[in-house]
């Protein structure tokens, strides 16, 4: 079963993504992850998701960064009749069973955009559970 959050950021916001259980056993990793623009605007941004709380928003994209699970850089220019061009990135086989978070920082512009993050559900075992809870607790040293 997968689940669906969709919504609109504007530029500098994170959005906590509420996933956590009293077990632990539902995990999730990302299926799909698609940003759409929300107005006709010129727009440079990178919107990135992360398994430990974010307290700032910037447009570098790290990826040995183990908290950092999926990235987007989108591309959008009004004034020419160019299609909008992005880079979506997930890190594949990243299980995790706590709150994700998403951020968007836009480079040039101040303009909201619209996310789409689907999640495949995973059925973990107690060992599996541990290890997604215990990745999750070493990211927010």
């Amino acid at each position: 079963m997968n689940k669906t959050f969709k919504g609109l950021m504007a530029n500098e916001s994170i959005k906590r993504i509420r996933l956590g259980t009293n077990n632990g056993l539902t995990g999730y990793k990302i299926a799909k992850l698609q940003v759409f623009p929300f107005a006709d605007n010129s727009i440079e941004a990178t919107m990135k998701v992360f398994t430990t709380k974010q307290t700032t928003t910037n447009n570098e994209a790290n990826f040995d960064d183990p908290t950092l699970i999926g990235a987007v850089y989108f591309s959008m220019d009004s004034n020419t009749a160019s299609y909008p061009e992005d880079m979506t990135v997930v890190v594949d086989g990243t299980i995790f069973n706590q709150d994700i978070y998403i951020t968007l920082h836009c480079h040039n512009s101040s303009a909201d955009l619209n996310y789409y993050l689907e999640l495949e559900q995973v059925r973990l075992d107690l060992s599996e559970a541990t290890v997604a809870t215990l990745k999750d607790m070493r990211g927010r040293e």
